[in-house]
């Protein structure tokens, strides 16, 4: 509730000292509007793919009892944050594909600021809570059960949410106190904080100092966990001698590995850059 105030009276400010327009324009590839319906048809199948498939982890891992296990657990968690995070951003990008209007308003940019920074950084937590849980499993695999009780599951997966939640609430109240200056064209595809920065006509030297900062703690720290996590596994596989062992282990880890590239490619390659980056030209 608490948060929810401080972002109310935020964008309030943020209106109150930039009333000379009512919305803003998202310009996406609006230069080239040859490539909109492409993008079209392309997010609105991986978004379809998404929900279809995340939606189908959690009903099945729900219902059969064989799955309530911690890596099912954390895999339900990391399904529900992608549904949340696709819906947070695919809907409105979709809208503005097809319509020769690219504004979204002061409401929907707060909401789609916050909730998207708010999921990404959870994934980034969330997804090194997921190495040390197959850390635990192929390395310790007879205290498994022992190591990943209920309870530290439940305690890993909420340090998970409400970090990434803190994290985005310092990000967008810091963001929302910039003065924009009548400037309302976002140079983006959705409403994030390093595109903000670049309409600012003040020095945003602070901003883009703790955006780094928690680009690392949430970016740098959990992955280097992830590789430490995953070097003891590689050492402990290696051991095995049987091949079908080997691979039934090198399975486990897999697609977490793959969500883990893609995710932190991407993510590094939008936040993790010099402050003076953000900066406008």
């Amino acid at each position: 509730m608490a948060s929810a105030k401080m972002i109310f009276y935020s964008e309030a400010s943020w209106k109150e000292s930039n009333q000379s327009y009512q919305g803003f324009i998202l310009l996406g590839v609006a230069d080239r509007p040859h490539l909109e319906m492409i993008l079209f048809a392309i997010i609105l199948l991986c978004y379809t793919v998404t929900l279809v498939g995340n939606t189908t982890i959690i009903v099945v891992s729900w219902l059969d009892p064989h799955l309530h296990t911690p890596m099912y657990f954390f895999l339900s968690n990391l399904s529900f944050l992608d549904l949340c995070f696709t819906t947070s951003l695919g809907p409105q990008m979709l809208v503005n594909f097809w319509r020769k209007s690219k504004s979204i308003t002061y409401a929907a940019c707060v909401a789609e600021l916050y909730i998207s920074l708010a999921l990404g950084s959870t994934e980034c937590i969330l997804l090194a809570v997921m190495a040390y849980d197959r850390y635990a499993a192929v390395c310790q695999p007879l205290h498994y059960t022992i190591i990943m009780s209920h309870s530290l599951c439940f305690k890993m997966a909420a340090i998970s949410w409400v970090s990434g939640f803190s994290n985005s609430l310092v990000q967008t109240v810091l963001t929302l106190q910039l003065p924009l200056c009548g400037q309302n064209r976002v140079d983006h595809f959705f409403c994030e904080v390093p595109a903000f920065l670049k309409l600012a006509c003040v020095d945003t030297s602070l901003n883009e100092a703790v955006l780094f900062s928690a680009s690392v703690v949430f970016l740098l720290v959990p992955l280097g966990l992830i590789i430490v996590s995953y070097g003891y596994i590689v050492a402990a596989v290696l051991r095995i001698r049987s091949a079908e062992g080997r691979r039934k282990a090198f399975n486990t880890c897999a697609s977490h590995l793959t969500v883990v590239s893609l995710f932190y490619g991407t993510a590094i390659f939008s936040y993790l850059q010099p402050p003076s980056n953000y900066s406008r030209a």
